[in-house]
């Protein structure tokens, strides 16, 4: 960390020195561990403690996409087609929302309203006759720990509407090439500009 740090001239966060320390810990006996003991044949393990960090442990990070898997799938959303639409961003973007994440949350409201229009309108109804939903994960880093915000959306491939009170659902059939393109582009020109 001292080389990046002098190799930047900028000081890293604590809290990525904190992320990075941890790291370095998991999974080492030495930084702790539980004593594990079979009651029938008196067998014994030692397990290390993990970090139970998520953004440099590729361990624990895996661990922890995994049971957020499993959360989404068996209580989350419900038993229907699901697409994931992955946004990254520019790098001058990606260092604004580092700096600043509360500008991500009107972003997202964008995005889905984007997304779940183009889905509703595919079967020729208006956005206030169906709603349909979606889940995103904010990723931060990139496969080498480099910065890189982006965004995992996993949105229903459908719609409901209200069939005597009960949601029934439709399935939209897959985009073409030029749809994403589109949507893009639909995106940017909607994001809210801030002066100043």
């Amino acid at each position: 960390m001292a080389q990046v740090e002098a190799e930047s001239g900028v000081a890293l966060p604590e809290f990525v020195k904190d992320e990075f320390d941890a790291f370095l810990a998991c999974g080492i006996l030495a930084h702790g561990f539980l004593r594990l003991r079979c009651a029938e044949c008196a067998h014994e393990k030692l397990v290390a403690f993990s970090c139970k960090r998520r953004e440099f442990c590729p361990s624990c990070g895996a661990r922890c996409m995994a049971e957020t898997a499993a959360h989404l799938v068996d209580h989350v959303t419900p038993p229907v087609p699901v697409r994931q639409w992955v946004l990254s961003f520019p790098i001058p973007l990606r260092n604004l929302f580092a700096a600043q994440p509360q500008l991500l949350a009107p972003l997202l409201q964008v995005i889905y309203r984007v997304i779940a229009t183009f889905l509703i309108k595919q079967a020729g109804l208006k956005r206030r006759q169906a709603d349909t939903g979606a889940v995103t994960l904010i990723q931060r880093f990139g496969s080498a720990a480099n910065l890189n915000i982006h965004l995992h959306c996993l949105v229903i491939d459908g719609f409901y509407r209200n069939s005597e009170g009960v949601p029934v659902f439709h399935e939209v059939p897959a985009p073409t090439m030029e749809k994403p393109q589109a949507l893009l582009v639909k995106i940017i020109t909607r994001i809210p500009c801030r002066s100043g």
